[in-house]
């Protein structure tokens, strides 16, 4: 196909951008510092698939992908879950990425939806706090980024219509009782770097 050759333009820049965004996040993931042996062996694991997979930001390209979530914290430390309606554990906000959308704006985006919360990244813009790789509903691999977002607490939750509508504020300590095992290192993480 030549350079002039009209599929090719029109698909070389969603090639660009899903490059651009691969650059990115692999840049993120290479200044990262995991808090633990399970948090190296899904860095790892993270790196190694995205240099693999062809379109790693893709749900329907592949049932392994990057996923992006949140750790939302309010000034005092309390942080959001959410009873996810199909695995009926309580997790931190987040899911799939749309099309063309970076994991950060995704673990924005979906915090939105599954809790009404008007969240922001920190001042100095997104800060990735967590890597992990689990299963997924219907077989899937996601590779997780978690994002620390902040939140106020006294805007009222209100889930888009479809989500799951048990959302609460948690202390820390309740917080590590309720969540996912998976979800305990990352809500340390996003602590230690508030």
């Amino acid at each position: 196909m030549s350079a002039t050759d009209p599929a090719e333009r029109a698909v070389r820049p969603a090639a660009d951008l899903e490059d651009g965004l691969e650059r990115l996040v692999r840049a993120q993931l290479e200044t990262h510092v995991p808090r633990d042996a399970a948090e190296e062996r899904s860095l790892r694991t993270t790196r190694r698939l995205l240099r693999w997979l062809p379109a790693p930001f893709d749900e329907r390209s592949d049932p392994t992908h990057v996923t992006g979530s949140a750790i939302v914290l309010d000034g005092g430390g309390r942080v959001v879950l959410h009873r996810h309606k199909r695995l009926d554990r309580w997790l931190q906000p987040g899911g799939h990425l749309d099309p063309g959308e970076a994991p950060w704006d995704a673990a924005l985006r979906e915090t939105r939806e599954e809790t009404g919360l008007r969240c922001t990244h920190p001042a100095t813009g997104p800060l990735l706090v967590h890597v992990d790789v689990h299963e997924g509903p219907r077989g899937h691999v996601h590779l997780d980024l978690r994002y620390r977002l902040e939140a106020d607490a006294a805007e009222a939750f209100a889930p888009d219509a479809g989500e799951s509508a048990d959302v609460i504020w948690c202390e820390q300590a309740r917080a590590r009782r309720l969540a996912d095992p998976s979800l305990v290192a990352a809500l340390a993480a996003a602590s230690a770097r508030a």
